[in-house]
């Protein structure tokens, strides 16, 4: 199992209304035929608990049912998934600070059914062998570096005893950052992959997206930048500009993309793991062609340091690769993705 180049099928069972109406329209087969023919070796499905068991924990067939489906689909297009719990009964990253509502690793009955889902979808799936496991997308707080160490583990051996063979994937707080690999424990074994998530700087990546509080949705902001707008603006940002403040670089480009990589590429030197990048992606405000710019440096870094990918998103999410935003230059990003140019 690879994992080089892929996308994510954010928005199916994920961040969605949760309706058959919806499943059974967002994402069809010819959507995976499409992405294969577009180069990509797999993709990533986040998945909300919610499609497989009710709010009393008991399971959900239909939801088991649809993604041994799309499984079915990457197979025949020769594939690879990777099965990301991206929302969980008590954690939801979009709300991580509210606390009565985040209270799974303060709830041992809450661990216990997220426990139970890991069993459950490894027994059912690790069958197959172009199957990945994704622990849980995105942990926020740094209060829970301790807590989400010791549910890895024990996720990690629920796991086990059903399969040695899949692939596990897992990241640090803070969102995935690079620079929380370091407070993982080290793997259990070879088949722990260490993600992050990448979405760096964001004042560019995320211009004008209405969900960042403090972003001005009349900014205009280009890539490569100059260090002063960059600091001043992400500044007010607050704690989501802090990658932006600490640079030591005088324009943000390559340069600063690598930097925030190189801690990323420590950890998975020291640990001897595997490293992947399950998210980054430009928003569908950005100017096109300083997206195409942004990819390159990003992709150019990923090559260098043989870190695999997936791209936020293939459809819609405010980041749909296949969306109008995207039309005067995908043909060019696909053939980057496969170094045609």
């Amino acid at each position: 199992m690879e994992l080089k180049k892929g996308i994510n099928l954010g928005g199916f069972l994920s961040q969605c209304v949760h309706t058959k109406e919806h499943y059974d329209s967002f994402i069809v087969k010819e959507d995976i035929e499409r992405i294969k023919g577009y180069g990509f070796d797999h993709v990533r499905l986040p998945i909300d608990s919610e499609v497989i068991e009710y709010s009393n924990g008991n399971v959900i067939e239909e939801g088991y049912e649809r993604i041994e489906e799309i499984i079915g689909w990457t197979r025949e297009e020769g594939l690879d998934i990777i099965l990301d719990l991206h929302k969980v009964q008590g954690y939801d990253f979009n709300d991580a600070n509210n606390d009565s509502k985040n209270n799974l690793f303060t709830s041992d009955l809450l661990q216990e059914r997220y426990l139970n889902i890991w069993n459950e979808i490894s027994k059912r799936f690790s069958k197959y062998d172009n199957v990945a496991f994704e622990l849980l997308n995105e942990v926020v707080e740094d209060k829970n570096a301790d807590a989400w160490n010791k549910l890895i583990m024990q996720a990690v051996k629920t796991i086990r005893n059903n399969t040695v063979d899949s692939y596990i994937i897992y990241g640090g707080i803070l969102w995935n950052s690079a620079s929380t690999l370091k407070l993982l424990d080290p793997p259990a074994d070879d088949k722990i992959i260490f993600t992050f998530h990448f979405y760096e700087p964001l004042l560019f990546t995320h211009q004008k997206a209405y969900w960042v509080e403090t972003m001005d949705p009349n900014w205009e902001i280009s890539y490569p930048g100059d260090k002063e707008e960059y600091i001043e603006k992400s500044a007010i940002l607050g704690n989501q500009g802090l990658a932006v403040s600490g640079s030591k670089y005088e324009y943000f480009g390559i340069e600063f993309i690598e930097d925030f990589v190189l801690e990323a590429i420590k950890v998975g030197k020291e640990r001897n793991v595997r490293l992947y990048c399950g998210e980054f992606g430009v928003i569908d405000q950005a100017p096109v062609e300083d997206t195409l710019r942004w990819f390159d440096d990003v992709f150019t870094v990923f090559e260098k340091y043989d870190i695999g990918y997936a791209i936020w998103t293939y459809k819609e999410k405010d980041f749909g690769l296949v969306d109008r935003h995207y039309d005067p230059i995908r043909n060019r990003l696909i053939a980057r993705i496969n170094n045609e140019i």
